[in-house]
């Protein structure tokens, strides 16, 4: 950190804009901040932060600080307030021909214990202020738990990988595409990587790359008349019997049995196991081996009904159905033991006839908080299948 601080002071030195500025702050300061910070949701506040806002906005440049910090205690409205009183200190410092604390931003920047927003402005203001400065430290943002500033440290590598044209560079550009691979966590950049890769003729593992879980055990169908599946408690849900023979909807029998999918994207489609049924209930179990006990994120898409429980500990479910679909859609914590884990989802279909509420899926990745895979012990190679057609991210 230390080595850090001290080449982001060098250029911003060399950019000529870092004296120092050691005036007190302005009195009222903090009560300011703390007002636009409280503003609330249907414009609770907002008057009073109006009038407070002008007075801010006196404040000198070493307030912008003070801003930033509040940032990382601030609702979304707050944040907006806060960023309009940022930028007017900023425009108007900058008019007067004043200088801005662009070492203390630095050091803000990256420190990663900050709120990822607010270091995310804090690199917005050195850009524009010292942009050359700016681009010398983007690479070592390449793993930043930000995922904004991830983000930027990946465009700077897939702009630099775009310009390497020559026949001598492909083995570079490889490389390069390689590593804003492993480092990008954004499915539209991950798509663009995996694109680039495979016409300089590489294989690109995405299941493995996101922590898709690609094989289950399912059961079902169990009956969802009135949409009343959803809290019925059905055998899955008190004993996990793989020899189990059910009694399921309309006298069918429910056994489990094993799929795996072959989506890049880790779609598991239950349609394809007992066919574009309605008004049904489907059960889906996979085992993750954990090489010791940690906290993980399951990130789970689906347009359909679920719940879910990690080692039988229920963790949510969404009574909703048919209301859009996308990678990483809902963001659900807990904690593997070390060894042997069970997922359970439980996904219900309803009664709607629509062309676009056939779908009964789900995808289902496990991650840590900043979106990178925690992958099992046991887990087999990801399916490829040609008979099978992948499909584009869920963004619906």
């Amino acid at each position: 950190m230390k080595f850090n601080c001290f080449i982001a002071c060098l250029f911003l030195w060399r950019a000529g804009l870092c004296e120092a500025d050691e005036s007190a702050q302005p009195p009222g300061v903090d009560r300011q901040i703390a007002i636009l910070q409280a503003v609330g949701r249907e414009g609770s506040g907002n008057e009073r932060a109006k009038s407070v806002l002008r007075k801010l906005e006196q404040a000198d440049g070493r307030s912008l600080l003070k801003v930033l910090e509040a940032m990382e205690e601030s609702g979304d409205l707050g944040l907006n307030w806060l960023r309009a009183a940022a930028d007017t200190i900023m425009d108007r410092e900058l008019a007067a021909g004043r200088s801005l604390p662009l070492i203390e931003l630095g050091e803000f920047l990256l420190d990663s214990r900050h709120h990822p927003r607010a270091r995310r402005y804090a690199y917005e203001l050195i850009a524009r202020l010292a942009p050359e400065a700016a681009a010398r430290l983007l690479p070592g943002m390449l793993y930043d738990p930000s995922p904004e500033l991830r983000r930027d440290a990946v465009q700077q590598l897939l702009e630099e990988a775009a310009g390497e044209n020559s026949a001598q560079e492909t083995v570079l550009r490889t490389l390069v595409y390689r590593q804003a691979l492993g480092a990008a966590r954004d499915v539209d950049q991950i798509q663009s990587i995996a694109d680039e890769l495979r016409r300089l003729g590489q294989e690109v593992d995405l299941p493995k790359l996101f922590g898709f879980l690609m094989h289950w055990k399912v059961i079902g169908p169990f009956e969802n008349a009135d949409r009343l599946g959803f809290d019925r408690v059905f055998p899955p849900e008190n004993e996990l019997d793989w020899s189990a023979d059910y009694l399921g909807k309309e006298a069918a029998r429910a056994k489990w049995r094993d799929f795996a999918t072959s989506d890049k994207y880790g779609m598991v489609d239950i349609n394809r196991v007992y066919g574009p049924l309605k008004e049904a209930v489907a059960y889906a179990y996979a085992e993750f081996e954990s090489p010791e006990a940690m906290p993980i994120e399951l990130r789970l898409g689906c347009k359909n009904a679920w719940k879910i429980w990690l080692n039988g500990e229920f963790l949510f479910g969404r009574d909703e159905y048919h209301r859009g679909m996308r990678i990483d859609q809902y963001q659900l914590k807990g904690r593997l033991k070390r060894g042997k884990n069970g997922i359970l989802l439980k996904i219900c279909q309803n009664e709607q006839m629509e062309d676009w509420t056939v779908q009964w899926q789900f995808q289902l990745r496990v991650c840590d908080e900043n979106g990178t895979a925690v992958l099992s012990q046991n887990r087999p190679p990801s399916p490829i299948s040609a008979g099978v057609k992948n499909t584009r991210p869920a963004i619906q």
